[in-house]
């Protein structure tokens, strides 16, 4: 087993990333991460205007896998994540969806006690997961925003027993990962989730396609998450790249895939609030029994 500690951590994505450790398809990779704010919010009376954002979304790594060569798709098994006791969530004027609302800057440190978070008198069910997770890209790319590599895609969907398998920019692929959620929903909308830190048990493996964006597999479905600045691009080529999938798995006409996909692919939101907004379809196994890029 591999182990990759919180203070070997990357601030972005890029072409040039050195790795800190090595593994081999088929090893296990723990690592230990710090929360997205660096671990600079202590108390409810530190907010977000006055942390410094040059130490914002730690990502753990990276890692060289060998035989993960440019072209070639990473393949990462979440084994589990374990979180530690205490989450904090921020928002801030400007801040997410409804940011034009928000007055002045406001902390909640979340107790996490068992399988619940505690958000003041209320218990929200424990569910943790993954925000930043990805591979060297061909542009320097802040771990704060997502793209073809991975990155801030904030998909709560990236949990204990699902897959992600990443397109492979750079030979080695060069893994990374961090700002671990104890509980995150869909839209991510007041700009942050329960934020922890911890670790992450992964297994990694190499398959031999091309993908152009990364897919989340759980025990029934395919996902494909897609990022863009503007929402409805990033609809657009999420639905369009569908599309092809089942027109290619399914042996039909490419009209008869889009009418499909009108029946059984669902177009869900991942986050709202990242520089680059991140979106979903979910193919059913049933309609794509595999991964075909």
């Amino acid at each position: 087993m591999i182990v990759v500690p919180r203070e070997k951590h990357v601030y972005s994505f890029g072409p040039n990333m050195k790795e800190v450790a090595r593994a081999k398809p088929g090893d296990i990779i723990v690592f230990e991460t710090l929360d997205a704010l660096g671990g600079q919010i202590k108390s409810e009376e530190d907010t977000i205007e006055k942390i410094d954002f040059s130490r914002v979304n730690p990502a753990t790594g990276p890692v060289y896998i060998e035989g993960a060569e440019k072209g070639k798709t990473l393949v990462v098994k979440i084994l589990d994540i374990e979180v530690e006791k205490k989450g904090v969530i921020v928002t801030a004027p400007g801040a997410g969806v409804l940011g034009s609302k928000v007055k002045e800057p406001k902390t909640r440190i979340c107790e996490i006690k068992g399988n619940f978070v505690y958000f003041g008198n209320l218990r929200i069910p424990l569910k943790p997961m993954i925000g930043v997770i990805g591979v060297a890209y061909e542009e320097e790319t802040p771990t704060g925003t997502p793209g073809p590599h991975g990155g801030n895609m904030d998909t709560n969907l990236i949990t204990i027993g699902s897959t992600v398998y990443f397109p492979v920019f750079k030979d080695g692929a060069y893994l990374a990962l961090g700002d671990l959620h104890a509980v995150m929903a869909d839209g991510e909308v007041c700009v942050s989730a329960c934020e922890v830190a911890g670790k992450v048990m992964v297994k990694v493996d190499v398959a031999e396609y091309k993908l152009k964006w990364p897919v989340v597999e759980d025990r029934d479905s395919y996902y494909l998450l897609v990022s863009n600045e503007n929402l409805e691009k990033a609809i657009e080529e999420a639905v369009s790249l569908g599309v092809e999938m089942l027109k290619k798995a399914n042996n039909i006409t490419w009209d008869e895939a889009y009418m499909l996909a009108s029946l059984v692919m669902d177009v869900q939101i991942s986050q709202l609030v990242d520089p680059r907004k991140t979106v979903r379809i979910r193919l059913p196994k049933q309609y794509l029994p595999q991964l075909q890029p």
